[in-house]
């Protein structure tokens, strides 16, 4: 007889629930769906650290998938889902790499943000709004979330929401705020203070760390294959480091 794993148990327990947006946060990104795509507004920030993440993510999935980084259309034939896209920031040069894209938000703002800019730039991207569990998008090659997961209901419930859309082989992708004295001196304190990002943007207690977030993977069904951290010099600016104090991201896969 196989034994039923942890995420099993979890996965068949009826006090979980597929409610994993929270409706304030949603209601604040929405207010600032027009100026996502400012580089040097409330949003700049997210502007300079999305080309970071992007090259930890090209990384990932060349490693993942043995794809070739000199291939500019590398992600043709592959599916992509990106959880909490906002206006597409992250969407659009994964779409440029060749990726059938669906990006999801909570605020129906970010979404019409998103297919405007999407249309004004020539690329196909479905945008959905809503809740996640209730699209049945089925599975994908590719899931991202992006500084999302510190913003939603439960924690455990998303990261168990968002393995229900992995492929067997598939690859996640995700990244959080640390919670240290760092972040939230650089993040909380400093960032919203300066306007680099919208003020209250972020509740420090919410943050996850590492050690935390890898456990709730590992719950789940997920083992993490790599991790780097999203770090801040006045010499470098936002690099990717072995510091983790302020900010990683991570990949994993079904275990």
């Amino acid at each position: 007889m196989v034994k039923a794993s942890k995420s099993d148990d979890i996965l068949q327990d009826n006090s979980v629930s597929n409610d994993t947006i929270n409706q304030d946060e949603a209601a604040h990104f929405g207010a600032l769906a027009s100026e996502w795509w400012d580089a040097d507004g409330s949003s700049a920030m997210l502007h300079a650290l999305n080309p970071v993440r992007l090259s930890y993510i090209r990384r990932a999935l060349d490693e993942h998938f043995g794809l070739d980084y000199r291939d500019r259309n590398a992600l043709a034939g592959k599916s992509i889902l990106d959880v909490g896209c906002g206006a597409g920031l992250l969407c659009e040069p994964l779409a440029r790499l060749g990726a059938h894209v669906t990006g999801v938000d909570a605020a129906p703002e970010n979404i019409e943000a998103a297919l405007m800019h999407a249309d004004a730039m020539g690329l196909d991207i479905d945008y959905r709004a809503g809740e996640l569990a209730q699209q049945n998008l089925g599975k994908f090659d590719i899931v991202t979330s992006m500084e999302v997961i510190e913003h939603v209901n439960d924690p455990m419930d998303f990261i168990l929401t968002l393995k229900q859309h992995l492929h067997d082989d598939a690859i996640l992708l995700l990244s959080t705020p640390n919670r240290t004295t760092q972040s939230k001196l650089l993040l909380v304190e400093a960032a919203e203070r300066l306007g680099k990002v919208p003020r209250g943007t972020h509740d420090h207690d919410k943050f996850i760390t590492p050690d935390e977030l890898s456990q709730m993977l590992a719950d789940a069904g997920l083992s993490v294959t790599d991790m780097s951290g999203l770090a801040y010099s006045l010499l470098d600016g936002l690099h990717l480091s072995d510091d983790m104090q302020l900010n990683y991201i991570l990949s994993a896969k079904k275990a």
